[in-house]
């Protein structure tokens, strides 16, 4: 059995694992685990850059791996603790981005700023314990090759947003995104599709 197997399948060696990796209540890894164990253990391509002010909660037990002459911008977050977070070739996060995994993002993205997405959700099912106790959900987004995603956007869990797609800034993908579209709204609507046959973008008819 891997060792990881046999760490999930130990409530009491997980407890004690992650203790090791993360203080009580937080999700940032202890600076030991960012200097080094992170380094030698999650894949950044050739002529990546990671901005200094960037909060990277990232750990060992799922990927983290950022494509060749990707860029992060300040003042964003990535976690991958419930979830891997992979970015491809030739993309730019935006400043003030979250990223909670599990996320896959292709090659050629431009996310704008301030966008929100995250494979995680709490449950509520039990009104008699707080929500912060009751576990999570994970669902895992995708964000396929050479899409552009407007500031302000919110990237809700289980959802893909498919090639050459465009989402408006400020728009709530609460469902997937079709390859060649333009979506905008809060929910997301396709408002724009590409037709092959006359090579140009129509509008959608509602």
């Amino acid at each position: 059995m891997a060792l990881k197997e046999l760490i999930k399948e130990n409530e009491q060696l997980k407890k004690f694992i992650h203790y090791l990796l993360v203080p009580k209540r937080e999700a940032r890894p202890r600076a030991w685990v960012k200097w080094f164990v992170n380094p030698f253990y999650h894949q950044k391509g050739k002529g990546a850059v990671i901005r200094r002010r960037v909060r990277l909660d990232v750990l060992p037990f799922n990927r983290f791996v950022l494509g060749e002459y990707s860029t992060v911008e300040d003042f964003s977050t990535v976690n991958n603790g419930v979830g891997d977070v992979v970015i491809g070739h030739h993309t730019l996060v935006g400043m003030g981005n979250v990223i909670i995994g599990p996320v896959t993002i292709g090659n050629n993205v431009i996310m704008a700023q301030n966008i929100v997405a995250s494979g995680l959700n709490h449950t509520y099912d039990n009104i008699e314990a707080p929500i912060h106790a009751q576990g999570v959900t994970t669902a895992p987004i995708t964000i396929e090759d050479d899409c552009w995603i407007g500031a302000n956007v919110v990237i809700t869990a289980g959802t893909t947003i498919g090639r050459h797609s465009v989402v408006a800034g400020g728009a709530v993908v609460t469902k997937d995104v079709p390859p060649y579209c333009v979506a905008a709204g809060n929910p997301a609507r396709i408002i724009r599709r590409y037709d092959v046959d006359k090579k140009e973008w129509l509008k959608e008819q509602q």
